[in-house]
């Protein structure tokens, strides 16, 4: 008996084909017009952009002008770049207008698919974002889809990595923008470190189209970005902690070896704060427990490992002063890496060597929260069905499956399972030589590096001429994806090399032009591509007639997504094709969910050498184990990003606050809001309300207004009078500090005078927020102990993150009524002294920049150097001269590659 939901879908449809169902109207509209866009000349493209502009900034929506401005879109693309849109692109360029994913198989034409909704919101004059997983699918598709926007009369950007300034502001004033996700979330960082509004790259969060958005907001938001910059000096806090943890006795502290964690007990945590405070390291009154205290108990836990868990001359050995780390699978010497968070600070002070100062975090974001900027995102992919869930509750994305534009005639094969790692390999490499032989093109999927590099050995070793693909080079990775369907090729890659270019059957006709173009550019294009087209479609028709592509993956991956990707690269627009997995019960996957099992199993029904088993149950059991995994990861994911957002919500009141005093002429009023309600919590920590005035601490409040405030009144003399309270000492306060200040205004200038509130108030919210950051970091390490003691670690960091944030502004407050307190003008003399000091620094810094004599290469390789065989290269550390002999330090030559 049918259970209800299938009853249901037989009737009704799933609800992907109700979404796709309700399109269809829209794309008939859009077809209606074709023949009416058809007539208009090159110009009435453009005249109707401007047109439909107006109409966007009289009030009219964007989904009743939707049909026009596609219409339009695909008329521009018929004419530039010769491709007319088919109805299924249509189709996703609505579901990405609506803020959806659009899933659509390989080969479908996504990049042509964002020009349309691109096109569409750029309407409104604020910018659209399309982004890319490398600087070459950037720059290639804003030169590409450029020709589509220029037709329309609308501009393109690209942004790159080390691109000038003016260039880089350029691009983002263009109505539509190609760059990386890594690019944009970082200017983002850097404008929030601007100090003026001119100087800031983005302009807007509008709407983000992210191409391959399971790799962008999936796999790679597991890290944030983060630019950091050189801390203060702690030596002396380093030094003095060092100098305790031999105090600490075997019961302060419980040692974990396997898990390589150390941790102290109730007794070292009550010992630790009996010394710190005779130190005089931790203040009078304070705890190790308080939220004040987690940069110094971070401090104290790196300390304690840097002693019990790093040992000298097995971990690191001490050369030339300097702590060098040992690699503990080579045995090697790691020159210039160094622990993070203050453990190789710690190590220096145990060893007594010189301490350099750590890296700090300046600013960081997670992809996850730079994205939920944009006021509506957007995304494409071939494979996002099966993290659908993710996407749905982290980034509020629906997953829409658009169909191909022809059936799909790939054959998929179940998965054929053998016991040994050696079995499935002889497997691999016998089904690459009977398919490279009838001239099939197959492509083979690896999970690492090493294995591709293994498994080229053995086709080397059968004869089979082969391409590795080499993620490292990404203008290379295009060319051999797009060799990859010629006839009998066989190319190996990691199972995310090549995307973002299509496989075509008998080699991509665009990039043997362009190949053709580039050895003789004297030749006729035209004739050129005549030609080509020719052998190519020759070398198409016998690549159809043995199968198309053929797909053969030799290891599952933890991610179904990843494994449908490849599988995805064969079969695209209607071509014939077949995919294989070969697997073993020694692939990772396999040894992980149980193999002894199936092995025991194997063994009983008397498996033969080289024989595989090969059951639709077997391909479902796999199944299962995927998904139980992706469901793990997702979890990991989910609880980072809790964590983030405490931070995101913080981050947003500063960045707004920053942008808020940039945008304002005149501050006055937010330094005199900040004085006063420094004055506020002065007076009421001096004369608490509800009490007696001999209970009033007036000396106190004084010296608290000197120092503060920057003004000497006779507090003293108010107090004593006849009916004063605390209101009356705070109005008297504010009038004093107000004509201090507004009297500082007119001796500097009231221009001056706004341009010292706006500099002091930035930098004073920077130095604090970077603060904050650390603080934050450090309480991120220690938190999770309180799980120990039955406490969500969640919960404790949101509470005393709070509460830092508390401080944060509070602090924020007393520096900038402090500093500004502070400024005066300076007298003559002082600014000719200046002026000396700054000359002279400008002499010195021209004789240093005077051009030394030029570093003669040596021209003597090491002996037996071999620039393919790492293993001749000696031993050098990444400063040390280049073995090659080049005269460059290794980094900057063969270290580098």
């Amino acid at each position: 008996m049918l259970g209800i939901g299938t009853v249901a879908r037989k009737i009704f449809g799933t609800p992907n084909d109700r979404k796709i169902k309700a399109t269809r109207q829209v794309v008939a509209k859009i077809n209606a017009l074709e023949e009416e866009f058809a007539k208009l000349d090159d110009q009435g493209l453009v005249d109707k952009t401007e047109e439909l502009k107006r109409r966007v900034a009289e009030g009219e929506k964007l989904d009743d002008l939707l049909p026009e401005a596609f219409a339009n879109c695909r008329e521009a693309a018929k004419r530039a770049l010769g491709l007319r849109a088919f109805d299924t692109q249509l189709m996703g360029g609505i579901f990405l207008h609506e803020g959806n994913i659009a899933e659509m198989k390989t080969g479908e034409g996504k990049t042509l698919v964002a020009t349309f909704p691109a096109y569409l919101n750029a309407l409104t004059g604020r910018g659209v974002h399309i982004v890319t997983v490398n600087d070459y699918l950037a720059r290639r598709d804003s030169e590409w889809m450029g020709k589509v926007y220029g037709a329309l009369g609308m501009t393109t950007g690209v942004v790159y990595p080390q691109q000038p300034d003016a260039e880089k502001k350029d691009a983002y004033a263009c109505d539509v923008t190609y760059a990386t996700n890594n690019e944009l979330g970082f200017d983002y960082l850097r404008d929030n470190m601007k100090s003026n509004l001119k100087d800031m790259y983005q302009r807007d969060h509008h709407f983000a189209i992210v191409d391959e958005v399971d790799s962008i907001l999936i796999d790679e938001a597991r890290t944030p970005l983060i630019i950091s910059g050189p801390a203060q000096d702690r030596s002396e806090l380093y030094v003095a902690i060092d100098k305790l943890i031999p105090e600490v006795l075997d019961d302060h502290f419980t040692l974990d070896e396997k898990s390589r964690n150390v941790t102290y007990t109730d007794e070292g945590n009550e010992f630790l704060e009996q010394r710190l405070s005779a130190l005089g390291l931790l203040p009078e009154g304070q705890t190790l427990y308080d939220p004040e205290s987690t940069t110094l108990v971070h401090h104290v836990n790196q300390g304690l490992r840097a002693h019990k868990l790093f040992t000298r001359d097995k971990d690191y050995i001490v050369r030339n002063g300097e702590i060098v780390l040992i690699d503990e699978f080579t045995g090697r010497m790691m020159a210039g890496r160094r622990l993070s968070e203050g453990l190789h600070q710690a190590i220096e002070a145990k060893e007594g060597c010189n301490i350099q100062p750590e890296n700090v975090t300046l600013a960081q974001v997670t992809f996850q929260n730079y994205f939920r900027l944009y006021d509506k995102l957007a995304g494409m992919t071939g494979t996002a069905l099966t993290e659908e869930e993710e996407f749905l509750e982290i980034y509020k994305l629906g997953v829409v499956e658009v169909p191909t534009n022809k059936p799909i005639a790939r054959e998929d094969e179940h998965d054929a399972v053998y016991r040994t790692g050696e079995e499935k390999y002889a497997a691999v490499v016998a089904e690459i030589k009977k398919a490279h032989e009838k001239g099939q093109p197959t492509l083979v999927g690896t999970t690492s590096i090493e294995k591709s590099e293994m498994l080229s050995q053995l086709l080397k070793a059968a004869g089979i001429p082969h391409d590795v693909l080499n993620a490292r080079q990404h203008e290379r990775e295009a060319q051999i994806v797009a060799d990859a369907g010629r006839l009998g090729a066989v190319t190996i890659a990691t199972n995310m090399a090549g995307r973002g270019t299509d496989i075509q059957l008998g080699g991509n006709v665009e990039m043997k032009v362009m190949e053709a173009l580039a050895a003789d550019p004297e030749a006729d294009p035209e004739a050129v591509r005549t030609k080509i087209e020719g052998e190519h479609a020759a070398e198409k028709a016998k690549v159809l007639e043995a199968g198309g592509l053929f797909v053969l993956a030799t290891e599952r991956h933890e991610s179904r997504r990843i494994d449908n990707q490849l599988r995805g690269r064969s079969g695209r627009q209607g071509d014939p094709g077949r995919s294989a997995f070969f697997l073993s019960l020694e692939d990772d996957l396999m040894r992980i969910f149980g193999s002894e099992r199936l092995d025991k199993v194997l063994s009983t029904l008397g498996m033969q050498e080289g024989e595989a088993i090969v059951h639709p149950w077997v391909n479902k059991s796999l199944e299962r184990a995927q998904a139980k995994v992706e469901g793990r990861n997702f979890d990991i994911r989910k609880q980072l990003l809790k964590f983030d957002d405490v931070m995101n919500d913080q981050r947003k009141v500063i960045f707004s606050q920053r942008r808020e005093i940039m945008e304002t002429e005149d501050l006055s009023e937010i330094a005199q809001d900040m004085r006063h309600q420094v004055i506020d919590d002065l007076v009421d920590g001096c004369m608490p309300p509800k009490s007696y005035a001999d209970q009033w601490d007036t000396q106190g409040l004084y010296a608290s207004v000197m120092e503060k405030v920057g003004i000497d009144v006779p507090v003293i003399d108010w107090a004593a009078e006849e009916g004063a309270d605390d209101d009356t000492i705070r109005e008297k306060l504010y009038d004093a500090s107000d004509e201090f200040m507004a009297k500082k205004a007119v001796d500097f200038g009231p221009e001056t005078m706004r341009n010292i509130e706006k500099q002091v108030l930035l930098q004073t919210i920077d130095k604090k927020w970077q603060e904050h950051l650390l603080t934050l970091e450090h309480l991120r390490s220690v938190v999770g102990f309180r799980g120990y003691a039955q406490r969500d670690p969640l919960n404790e960091y949101k509470t005393e993150a709070f509460q830092l944030f508390g401080n944060l502004l509070d602090g924020l407050r007393e520096d900038v009524t402090q500093q500004l307190a502070q400024v005066r003008p300076m007298s003559e003399e002082e600014q000719r002294a200046l002026m000396e000091q700054y000359l002279k620094q400008q002499a010195a810094q021209a004789a240093a920049a005077a051009p030394a004599p030029a570093e003669e290469p040596s021209g003597d390789a090491l002996p037996g150097f071999d620039e393919n065989d790492q293993s001749t290269w000696g031993n050098p550390g990444r400063n040390d001269q280049c073995p090659c002999g080049s005269g460059k330090k290794f980094k900057h030559c063969h270290g580098g590659f």
